[in-house]
């Protein structure tokens, strides 16, 4: 029973490494820069969530359990600090927050109320909807695309490498994307995803991994163009490769970290144009009560390319 004059809220808590519930966390209380924002929709991460629920997080600062795990929640500002008082009402994005008694907030953002500070928000159409937990892939997308020439072949054809291969198109390009898993293959818009064992290449200039599997860096070498990029976009626990035939092709390799600010905004402003299509990467949904079963399926069924869990009802 929540204490009077304690804010609270429910929360999806990994108790320690493969164990996760779902129960109600003190929240701290909001200062004048801060909102309080009532959650719709989070969505579940199968790369960086699915190491924490793993136990196989490479140790960083602050990670510990219990945590609360999330950085793609799409919800509504029911309070606003006095600095920041237009935000009040409006729909936004979250990328995870800091604000829990008895559990780490890490990324923090798959809870029913959060208190984040009006900076971190990012305001969204209200014809966005659900599809706006996706804002957070996109800037990673984004940020993995970089400066340089358009990636001629992504691997992976989950949510990362539709989104990467749509901003390829956008910018004119039609990628090549491997896809191994039958299931995942469909959905192609204006690209062609083909399985690897069908493509005959040899002279690609620049390839995107989006998969994470560090076995893949030797095939990738022997695809690339002498003089050609490999991205490494997935997130590895070790990566190591043969070097005499990355040697003979003077490979060079590049690491895509997360996405920064400016890619969040970004992709926030060609959402709202219209011009950035987030529809067809959801696959799943499910009441926040099912969490558990929401992760289960959301780490281990391969067809599920984006998992996202509806808080609306939730208390």
């Amino acid at each position: 029973m929540q204490r009077p004059g304690r804010m609270e809220t429910l929360a999806v808590v990994m108790e320690r490494p493969r164990e996760l519930t779902l129960r109600r966390l003190g929240l701290v209380a909001p200062t004048s820069s801060d909102l309080v924002v009532e959650i719709a929709w989070s969505g579940i991460s199968t790369g960086t969530e699915r190491l924490l629920w793993q136990g196989t997080m490479p140790p960083f600062p602050g990670l510990a359990y219990p945590l609360v795990p999330g950085y793609e929640s799409v919800g509504r500002v029911v309070e606003a600090g006095a600095a920041v008082r237009d935000l009040l009402g409006r729909l936004v994005f979250v990328p995870g927050a800091v604000c829990y008694e008895g559990a780490r907030g890490l990324f923090g953002g798959a809870a029913r109320r959060l208190v984040v500070p009006a900076a971190r928000v990012v305001p969204l159409p209200e014809s966005v909807g659900e599809h706006g937990v996706l804002l957070a892939l996109a800037a990673t997308a984004l940020h993995a695309r970089g400066t340089g020439p358009l990636p001629d072949l992504i691997v992976g054809h989950g949510a990362l490498g539709r989104l990467l291969a749509r901003l390829a198109v956008l910018e004119g390009g039609r990628p090549t994307v491997w896809e191994t898993n039958p299931a995942r293959a469909a959905g192609a818009r204006g690209y062609d995803v083909i399985h690897p064992d069908a493509d005959a290449r040899r002279d690609y200039a620049r390839i995107v991994d989006m998969s994470g599997a560090p076995d893949l860096v030797d095939a990738l070498v022997g695809r690339l163009a002498r003089g050609g990029e490999i991205v490494l976009a997935g997130f590895y626990d070790r990566v190591a490769f043969a070097f005499p035939p990355a040697f003979m092709k003077e490979v060079r390799f590049s690491i895509a970290a997360e996405f920064a600010p400016a890619d969040l905004a970004r992709v926030a402003a060609l959402v709202a144009e219209g011009v950035l299509a987030l529809d067809g990467l959801i696959t799943h949904r499910r009441a926040a009560a099912d969490a558990p079963e929401a992760y289960e399926t959301a780490f281990g069924d391969p067809d599920c390319i984006k998992m996202v869990l509806d808080w609306r009802e939730a208390a």
